[in-house]
């Protein structure tokens, strides 16, 4: 990596996408998924046991299903990205000219005038015919490269902590009008979420506590409210 390479990951947040969507959207599900159960469950029960039974339930498989979820959704856009890749192998051996002009009408859409953007085509096939279309024809690039077992591993890992945070106030908060303890907490860690990932990505971090406290609180209440319909004893 050349050190402009270097100063320009140093001074933005891109490089980040793929393993911190990963992660904020294993946490976020891991809060919402175990909080809203939990709720659910404590206000259809007098007892804390199988509130802390179902959280459980629900937090393991939570966390295995998005690890193995966003490793497969991931494992497939990787498929893709190869057979494209084959496919430009393929059609730089049959038609290298083509290529060429297709490679200098890309550079020539983006700005460039007709004749520079020929030159730069040349030049870049020169150096590497297929770096060039997979960078600039295919749009792959190193930050945009899918990864399977990053994003598998930040969502799982995310997941279990989000997860975690509810599970534990299932335990320790106080049994009478537990559900209200829950959301409570809840979106008290939604909120420290929402601010954490907006820093890592830097992004506007009011706007990102507001959007994942709503749709945490639409998400939880709901839950709830099934809870209460169907508020037949657990025991």
């Amino acid at each position: 990596m050349s050190e402009f390479e270097g100063d320009y990951l140093d001074n933005h947040y891109i490089h980040r996408s793929n393993w911190l969507r990963a992660a904020v959207l294993g946490a976020n599900d891991g809060i919402l998924s175990t909080a809203s159960l939990a709720i659910g469950v404590a206000a259809a029960s007098d007892f804390r046991e199988p509130v802390i039974l179902a959280t459980v339930a629900g937090l393991v498989a939570g966390a295995l299903s998005m690890a193995a979820g966003e490793y497969v959704s991931v494992s497939s856009q990787t498929d893709v990205e190869q057979a494209d890749i084959e496919r430009e192998k393929q059609e730089l051996e049959e038609m290298p000219e083509i290529e060429l002009q297709r490679l200098a009408e890309i550079y020539e859409n983006r700005g460039l005038k007709k004749e520079t953007a020929l030159i730069v085509a040349k030049e870049l096939t020169e150096k590497d015919a297929l770096a060039a279309h997979i960078r600039d024809e295919l749009g792959i690039n190193e930050i945009s490269q899918a990864k399977p077992i990053q994003a598998a591993f930040a969502s799982g890992a995310a997941f279990t902590v989000g997860g975690t945070l509810p599970l534990l106030a299932t335990i320790f908060m106080p049994l009478q009008r537990l559900e209200y303890y829950l959301y409570g907490s809840a979106i008290l860690f939604l909120v420290i979420l929402g601010g954490l990932a907006a820093k890592a990505g830097g992004s506007d971090i009011l706007k990102a506590i507001i959007r994942i406290t709503f749709w945490g609180t639409v998400a939880m209440g709901l839950t709830a409210l099934v809870g209460y319909l169907f508020g037949v004893s657990l025991a």
